[in-house]
C-alpha cells in the first residue's frame, strides 16, 4: 500500500472510532433528541466517505470485504441529497456498520509507534 493509501486507510479508520465514540453509551432517543450530534455524524461519515474516495483502485480491489461503494454513497448522499438524509441510516451507520469497518481497516494500518 502506498504512503498515501495508508493516510487515507487511517483517516477513515480514525474518523470511523471517533463516530463511535461519540454515540458509546447513547439511546436512540438522544440522538434524535441531538442536533448537533446528528450534524457531527453526517460530517464524520461525508469524510470517511471522502476519505475512501481517494483510496486507490488498487488499495479497494485488493481488499473488496470493505464496502467501497456504499461507503462513498453514502458521502455522496450526505453532501449531495442532504435533505434526504434518513436518520434512521446515519444512526444504522454508525452503530452497526462503523464498527464493522473499523474491524476491516484496523488489520491494513500499522500500529502507531
Amino acid at each position: 500500500m502506498s504512503p498515501r493509501d495508508f493516510v487515507y486507510v487511517g483517516h477513515m479508520l480514525d474518523t470511523a472510532k471517533k463516530a463511535i465514540f461519540k454515540t458509546q453509551g447513547l439511546s436512540r432517543d438522544a440522538y434524535d433528541a441531538d442536533e448537533n450530534l446528528r450534524l457531527a455524524l453526517m460530517h464524520l461519515i461525508q469524510i470517511i466517505g471522502e476519505a475512501g474516495r481517494q483510496v486507490s483502485k488498487e488499495v479497494s480491489d485488493h481488499h473488496p470485504e470493505i464496502p467501497w461503494a456504499d461507503i462513498i454513497g453514502m458521502r455522496h448522499k450526505v453532501v449531495h441529497d442532504y435533505l434526504g438524509v434518513d436518520d434512521d441510516i446515519v444512526w444504522q451507520v454508525v452503530t452497526e456498520d462503523l464498527p464493522k469497518l473499523v474491524a476491516a481497516l484496523e488489520p491494513l494500518v500499522p500500529p502507531a509507534s
